[in-house]
Parts: C-alpha cells; sequence; structure tokens
C-alpha cells in the first residue's frame, strides 16, 4: 500500500464517518470502528513519510493495532 492508497481509503473513512455522523442517532460501534480505522492510517501514513525522509524504504511500514495508535499522547 502507498501513500495513495493510504491517502484513498483516508478519503473513503472520512467520507463513511461524515454520513454516519449525518444521522440522528450514528451507529456508534461503526463510528467508533471508523474513527480507529483513520488512526490505524494517519499513523501508516506518518511513518512511511518518516521512513522516507530518513532514507528507509516506506513499504516497511506497517499498520500498527488499535489498541497501540487508540493510546497515543498528543
Amino acid at each position: 500500500m502507498d501513500d495513495g492508497d493510504v491517502l484513498g481509503r483516508v478519503k473513503a473513512l472520512v467520507d463513511e464517518e461524515h454520513k454516519l455522523r449525518a444521522h440522528h442517532e450514528p451507529d456508534a460501534a461503526r463510528l467508533a470502528q471508523v474513527e480507529a480505522e483513520l488512526d490505524q492510517c494517519w499513523d501508516l501514513l506518518r511513518q512511511r513519510r518518516a521512513k522516507e525522509e530518513f532514507g528507509q524504504n516506506p513499504d516497511e511500514a506497517s499498520a500498527r493495532p488499535v489498541r497501540e495508535v487508540e493510546n497515543y499522547r498528543q
């Protein structure tokens, strides 16, 4: 999966998130799943870009578990 693929997945997830939030009572479980997957995608994109910046192969980056990316501190 290259950066374009990751960004395409992010766009699809953001579109789904907006549709879910547009409902009066959104599906909370699906919304949480979409948000978690978005966090994974953004983390993967950051990993890929960091590897590329430091001369490493960005294709060696991999998605981290949801529990790991959900617990990052901002």
